[in-house]
């Protein structure tokens, strides 16, 4: 692993222990010390799981295939009561760069930021009477969003403590099933069986959400842990050059295992964007899966994993990903002289699909799910994916 810092965070508070890269026998020792009777190869198939009552007889994976991340169950502590601020008060603390998780249902738009979600990775909320789930695991860089709502009844969801592919394995607290975070599927427990709905969600920057949302709402700092907001935990992870932390899974050599990619799940076909083609060309115009839609790339958001403090790391941008059909009419889109424009009839767009010029200003694109993730975390639970290749 190629942490300058390792962070480890408990119940008590924080353990912040600096290493380098080397001192590989350090981190295994600390590793080896919070996984207690657990093997980094992972649980066998007649172990329960630690500190959870879940039903292991009901599961579609191998226990084997979970392994400790650390500290344990809820030792990183999801927000089940966010407390929220207006933008005003939020450019405090919140840098103009800083990304942040934009989420808009009907007339209520928030922001997550990641320099919180980093230290808590889900946040459990309603908006508009829709009951979510606001998640992010720093290690796949996958933030996603789904709806708590499962036969009938709604859900909370925690932090179980294991990972499975390096990703961040959720658990509800309802029937303490385990819950995928990239997929959004129960893999463990009485709920084997079901998958989240996902929720239309982007990585954009601060500036670029109060800029577009008025009257939105930022996730507040009241979160009743402290925690140094503002600083990665995680300094220097983002690095193509690394290697994922605990992924014992099968490596795809068409991708750099760190690049990151814009990821995209419609029907049975799943599509990988790579940055390094998104950041160069700007707008992608696609088909899948007899859908027409528009991949967006601007400047905006830095990464939350390059330097310690994450207003200070490398600029990421921000993407969207939507739906190219307005009504009765099928857009195509360009990049010139830095703005999104359509083709037909020219008006101009921002990272949310809307429209900001023009004749059809004040139109919405529909967006749709989609991730920014490293290449790994995705190519391990969909390693069916296609990854585009400019015409």
């Amino acid at each position: 692993m190629d942490y300058n810092l390792i962070h480890i965070i408990t119940d008590n508070g924080e353990i912040q222990m600096n290493t380098y890269i080397r001192k590989v026998s350090l981190l295994l020792a600390i590793i080896y010390a919070l996984s207690q009777s657990l093997t980094t190869k992972g649980l066998t198939g007649t172990q329960s799981l630690p500190n959870l009552k879940t039903n292991i007889s009901k599961r579609i994976i191998m226990l084997g295939e979970l392994v400790p991340g650390g500290p344990g169950k809820d030792g990183i502590p999801s927000i089940d009561s966010p407390v929220f601020t207006n933008p005003e008060i939020a450019q405090e603390w919140l840098s103009p760069n800083e990304p942040v998780i934009s989420i808009a249902i009907e007339n209520q738009a928030r922001a997550y930021p990641l320099q919180i979600l980093i230290w808590h990775e889900i946040v459990n909320d309603t908006i508009e009477k829709v009951p979510v789930a606001v998640t992010f695991c720093p290690l796949c860089y996958s933030a996603n969003v789904f709806d708590r709502r499962v036969n009938g009844g709604v859900f909370e969801f925690g932090v179980s403590g294991m990972l499975r592919n390096s990703d961040m394995v959720m658990y509800d607290r309802q029937t303490e099933s385990l819950w995928q975070q990239i997929t959004g599927q129960a893999i463990v427990g009485d709920m084997v069986g079901s998958t989240l709905k996902s929720i239309p969600a982007q990585i954009i920057s601060f500036e670029q959400f109060r800029s577009v949302y008025e009257n939105g709402l930022v996730l507040s700092r009241k979160t009743g842990y402290r925690r140094d907001y503002g600083r990665n935990p995680y300094a220097g992870y983002d690095d193509i050059k690394n290697s994922p932390f605990k992924y014992n899974g099968k490596k795809d050599d068409r991708l750099l295992p760190m690049e990151k990619v814009v990821t995209l799940s419609l029907g049975d076909s799943n599509m990988a964007y790579p940055y390094s083609v998104t950041k160069k060309i700007r707008v992608i115009n696609d088909k899948i899966s007899d859908m027409q839609i528009a991949i967006f790339h601007t400047d905006g958001a830095v990464s939350a994993l390059d330097k310690e403090r994450i207003a200070s790391s490398r600029q990421d941008g921000s993407t969207g990903v939507f739906n190219r059909q307005l009504d009765d009419r099928l857009l195509s889109f360009r990049y010139h002289q830095g703005k999104i424009i359509d083709e037909q009839t020219s008006s101009n767009w921002n990272i949310t699909g809307l429209a900001t010029e023009g004749p059809l200003k004040g139109k919405q694109l529909k967006p749709l799910p989609h991730g920014d993730y490293f290449a790994f975390a995705w190519l391990a639970f969909k390693p069916e994916t296609e990854i585009y290749k400019p015409k």
